[in-house]
């Protein structure tokens, strides 16, 4: 049973639309038993109304499902409204070429239920109404749905009233039909365009451009109307254009011009053909017998001249007198450029002939001065040369004949001429009675001898320096023979010799004087050295070597510290000898090892004569108390205060405290408290603890004066105290105020900036700020690691920092070290 009675259409636009009311044929077959109903797939049972469906199948209403047919005839319509049902019963009545009834005409209750497509539809009848719609009622059916795709185009982007795409660059209208004239085939009646296409799409076919094409190549096929041959046409090439032809061609190569001349044989055609070159395939001309002889029509006339074996050699000497003319005009070209280049060879040639010249004259030149050297060096001479002449003539080769000279061989020169006269003449010298003898004239030949691109300082370098190796074997010896015989206590006139030698002696061999000669001796005689018996101070003959030994003297320091710690053992702060010998040294030793030394030393040997001291007002021997202040500048501060805190101020509070007590006279104390002050230096009385004693001095004093008020009061003595208290307090006031001001304008000289950047936020800027403060170079080495972490310069030292500690590169590992360890070792 079909429910298609159930569907109508729309009024408006012929949409069709399920018709739920009551119709009469819904009463009538309510009840029949034997109506046709709509039986359910397995998958309808399944899924329900989420069955799949055909996308051409209507959804189904009441169980049934509409009926379509499929046999109505196919139709070609316009783009537009299709016509009502009763429209075409309506045509399909009448006779007469009237236009058709509108469908708002129609009462809705005459319109048929179900749409007549048989065998009666005319093909004539037209079943859509043409015309173009506008674009305000495009997409006018989704007034009956939900609306999905005027949504979907509105959020990508799309404006009613405008085309599609990016640019808007779409169709504004649907496409258009066009209906043919006839029942032919498409394009038989004409282009089939439509106004809107033309207005869309305004390109012009090329279909009439395809068609003359299509005539023009038919035409090729076509007999000449003319007949006969055409007129041959003749072309004329003069020798300038044969020679440009040439030109505008490549020059070709060597393998290229043996191919040219290669016998080619051509069998592509009915008989085989001999080429001299490749080229002449490309020029291929009629040969006879190449094309068969056509016979003879009626209308054609025989050839009155044809002679095909002379046109063909005709041709062959003609295209051989071409590559002939090019050839040549290639050949002379060639020639003429070989006669350029010829010219410019010679020319070089004379530029280096005279080079060459030029070098064998000055060469001449510098051999005749050497023989002339050699000569006048010969025994028995009447001019013999001196080292002053020598050392002009070389320095006339080096000015005049520099490159000569810097090819020559130096060394072999020197060692011939130069080392026979400097043995003469330093034969008689003695470097600690004249320390400067021969200096200006070493200098010079320094100057002369030495090699500029000498990287490196050491003995392997004396077969490539020639000055080096003159300082070794001729100036050494003399040096190790003075060494010798030197006593190491009389050092004044070795450091001047030395000192005056500094600056010409390479510095490899006078580090080699320092530790080869002069340590050795050093250390001998310190070892050798006692305190207690010599008379000479030992810094009078070791400190002299500082600025040119330095860190070299380091290992003598700790059997010097020995010797100096064992002969202290006895020694009495009342000896004064002990600080003019320590003195010295206070500078030299390291800050640290010197306070251990003084710690260990000196400082117990004070603190029993302190404690020996007696504190007496009314008669004070103050001998042993300045003993100890004696030595405020060789202990620190510190150590100082500690003494003081512990064998001085617990006496001498108890000495005031007992004396308060028995009715004294408080201006002597009064004179006797800053009589004692005065005994310290500022430094000693800017220390928080000294301070601290003096102002429990003050308290003890006011409570001494503020408690006898029964007894008798010496007249005066509470505002003395009370003035005396104030005058201290103020004193340590003013004092801590200008140290303060003093600190700010340090700081304002350093500039804020500085000082600001002057501390360090990592180990890394502390060590390079104590390589700044020591004129020490500290660098990365660029490229290098160690286990992860980057290789710095310390000096000469290698070294690398991990989690705050420094390691040192030694002999087989690294080994970690302190920092003023580091500057030692790079000083």
């Amino acid at each position: 049973m079909s429910m298609s009675h159930l569907y109508g259409t729309d009024g408006d636009d012929g949409v069709e639309m399920e018709s739920f009311e009551v119709s009469d044929w819904d009463l009538q077959n309510e009840f029949n038993p034997h109506r046709q109903r709509h039986r359910q797939t397995k998958e309808e049972a399944t899924y329900g109304v989420w069955a799949e469906r055909d996308s051409d199948e209507e959804r189904p209403s009441f169980g049934g499902k509409r009926s379509r047919d499929y046999s109505a005839p196919v139709s070609f319509v316009s783009a537009g409204l299709r016509k009502a049902a009763a429209e075409e019963l309506s045509d399909e009545d009448s006779d007469d070429d009237e236009k058709p009834v509108k469908q708002e005409e129609i009462p809705k209750e005459f319109v048929p239920k179900k749409l007549k497509t048989g065998g009666n539809f005319k093909p004539s009848q037209k079943g859509f109404v043409g015309g173009s719609k506008s674009f305000v009622d495009f997409g006018s059916w989704e007034r009956h749905t939900k609306g999905i795709g005027q949504k979907l185009l509105q959020k990508m982007g799309y404006v009613p009233g405008k085309g599609l795409g990016k640019n808007a660059q779409g169709i504004i209208n649907p496409i258009e039909a066009k209906q043919r004239k006839g029942k032919g085939a498409v394009g038989a009646y004409g282009s089939e365009r439509t106004p809107q296409s033309l207005q869309d799409f305004p390109v012009v076919d090329s279909e009439e451009e395809t068609e003359e094409e299509f005539q023009k190549e038919l035409s090729q096929w076509r007999k000449d109307p003319n007949g006969g041959k055409k007129k041959p046409k003749y072309s004329y090439k003069t020798v300038e254009e044969l020679k440009a032809k040439g030109r505008i061609s490549k020059q070709l190569a060597a393998p290229q011009k043996e191919l040219s001349q290669v016998k080619v044989i051509d069998m592509t055609g009915r008989e085989q053909k001999v080429y001299y070159s490749y080229s002449q395939i490309s020029h291929k001309h009629n040969i006879p017998d190449d094309n068969p002889q056509q016979p003879l029509g009626k209308d054609s006339k025989p050839q009155g001249f044809a002679l095909p074996e002379l046109e063909h050699n005709l041709q062959l000497l003609i295209d051989i007198t071409e590559q002939e003319i090019i050839q040549s005009d290639r050949q002379l070209q060639y020639e003429r450029d070989m006669v350029v280049n010829l010219s410019h060879e010679i020319q070089k040639m004379a530029e280096v002939l005279s080079h060459e010249e030029k070098a064998i004259s000055n060469l001449s030149k510098v051999l005749d001065m050497v023989e002339e050297c050699e000569r006048r060096m010969q025994p028995g001479c009447e001019n013999p040369l001196t080292l002053d002449e020598c050392a002009k003539i070389f320095e006339t080769l080096q000015d005049k004949y520099y490159e000569e000279y810097r090819m020559s061989d130096r060394v072999d020169l020197a060692v011939a001429i130069v080392y026979p006269l400097m043995k003469e003449y330093f034969k008689n010298w003695d470097p600690l009675k004249d320390c400067t003898y021969g200096t200006e004239i070493i200098a010079k030949w320094k100057s002369l001898l030495e090699n500029d691109q000498l990287l490196s300082h050491s003995g392997q370098d004396l077969s490539t320096d020639a000055f080096h190796r003159l300082m070794w074997e001729i100036w050494m010896p003399y040096v190790r023979n003075i060494v010798a015989r030197w006593q190491p206590r009389n050092c004044g006139s070795m450091v001047d010799f030395l000192d005056s030698w500094v600056n010409v002696v390479p510095v490899w061999i006078l580090d080699n004087i320092l530790d080869q000669l002069i340590f050795p001796k050093l250390q001998k005689e310190v070892e050798s050295w006692n305190p207690l018996t010599d008379t000479v101070p030992i810094h009078s003959w070791i400190h002299p070597w500082l600025p040119l030994m330095q860190a070299r003297l380091e290992p003598l320091y700790s059997p010097i510290r020995n010797k100096l710690a064992n002969a202290l053992q006895k020694w009495h702060p009342s000896d004064s000898s002990a600080k003019l010998i320590l003195q010295p040294w206070k500078d030299v030793f390291t800050p640290g090892s010197w306070e251990a030394f003084m710690v260990k030393n000196i400082v117990p040997k004070l603190g029993m004569c302190l404690n020996e001291l007696i504190i007496n007002p009314h008669q004070q021997h103050m001998d042993a108390f300045y003993w100890v202040i004696d030595w405020e500048g060789m202990i620190s501060v510190s150590s100082l205060v500690g003494l003081l805190e512990k064998h001085f101020f617990p006496k001498w509070l108890q000495v005031l405290c007992s004396w308060l007590s028995n009715s004294p006279n408080y201006e002597e104390i009064t004179k006797w408290y800053l009589g004692w002050k005065s005994m310290f230096s500022d430094q000693v009385l800017a220390h928080p603890s000294i301070k601290d004693k003096f102002n429990e001095a003050l308290d003890i004093m006011n409570r001494a004066v503020s408690s006898s008020v029964g007894g008798y009061m010496q007249p005066g003595a509470r505002e003395n105290i009370a003035y005396l208290t104030h005058t201290e307090r103020r004193k340590d006031f003013q004092y801590e105020a200008m140290q303060e001001r003093r600190e700010a304008e340090n700081m304002a000289q350093r500039g804020i900036g500085a000082a600001a950047g002057s501390v360090p936020m990592n180990f890394k800027d502390l060590i390079q700020t104590k390589a700044e403060e020591h004129n020490i170079v500290f660098m990365p080495v660029i490229g290098k690691r160690h286990e992860g972490k980057q290789l710095y310069t310390f000096g000469r030292i290698v070294i690398y920092i991990d989690r705050g500690v420094v390691f040192v590169q030694g002999e087989k590992t690294w080994v970690p070290t302190s920092l003023q360890s580091l500057i030692d070792m790079a000083k």
